[in-house]
């Protein structure tokens, strides 16, 4: 049986144990997602108002032809960036893997938006001459609960780090917690056959920060403190999925105006 099916519920991704269907745990990014996001509101607002501005003389003539559509072109600002963002992302990781296990890719194979990806990837190689020792795996904790998906655990000046690539703008905080997770999971799912094998003992954790005009590796904390944390998302996340339901109950005195039998029934 080879490696782990997932599915999406609710906006969550659950991984299915491939030895028995019934268990379904949460993945590590939507386990991190519980982390507020307020930000992102007003990142979403900022390039709706982008939009905007770059694109006046569609969005003035759409406003009068089609108001509701130029709401909605405004209000999918973000998600259009993010998606354009993901893909790059996406094709660049498919392309590190590959290098990342030997193989020969040739230039002319790889989109324009990767090329640099690709050349300063290359360079990573050379530069640091990693010792990969798994690439792009499942783990999976039985305790906790939780499952994920890393990119690479290798061997760089003789230290055993778990590793992510990143193409974003940045490298955020919320990684380590990321990273934390992987370390301290108990197995490893062999994607080839779905053999299961224990997690390295890892000494640390790194993102391998790569943009279109260079690349950078980035130590993260990974250790105790940080995967404490990552151990209280994780309960809040089965706050957020069932926890809160019903903790809320219906009133057992109340006053004022006699209550009705409409709001009885909604109750």
């Amino acid at each position: 049986m080879a490696g782990v099916s997932t599915i999406k519920r609710g906006g969550s991704r659950f991984y299915i144990d491939p030895d028995n269907g019934a268990i379904k745990v949460p993945g590590v990014t939507s386990i991190v997602g519980m982390l507020p996001k307020d930000f992102l509101m007003y990142w979403a607002a900022k390039e709706a108002a982008t939009a905007a501005v770059d694109n006046w003389d569609v969005v003035s003539k759409l406003c009068e032809r089609d108001p509701q559509g130029a709401i909605d072109y405004l209000k999918g600002a973000h998600r259009r960036k993010s998606k354009a963002a993901a893909d790059t992302g996406s094709a660049a990781h498919d392309l590190f893997e590959r290098l990342a296990r030997g193989e020969t890719v040739h230039d002319r194979h790889v989109h324009i938006d990767v090329k640099p990806h690709v050349k300063w990837f290359k360079e990573f190689l050379d530069e640091m001459q990693p010792e990969f020792l798994h690439l792009e795996e499942t783990v999976w904790n039985d305790s906790i609960a939780y499952a994920g998906s890393f990119d690479a655990i290798a061997i760089i000046d003789g230290e055993t780090v778990v590793l992510d690539w990143k193409t974003s703008k940045d490298v955020y905080d919320s990684v380590a917690l990321q990273l934390a997770a992987y370390r301290y999971a108990e197995r490893i799912i062999r994607a080839s056959d779905g053999e299961s094998l224990p997690v390295p003992e890892i000494t640390g954790g790194a993102v391998l920060h790569v943009r279109p005009e260079a690349w950078k590796l980035v130590p993260v904390e990974c250790g105790p403190r940080v995967f404490d944390v990552f151990k209280f998302l994780r309960g809040v996340f089965d706050w957020e999925a069932d926890g809160k339901k019903k903790v809320v109950g219906r009133p057992i005195a109340w006053g004022g105006a006699e209550e009705t039998g409409t709001q009885r029934r909604a109750a």
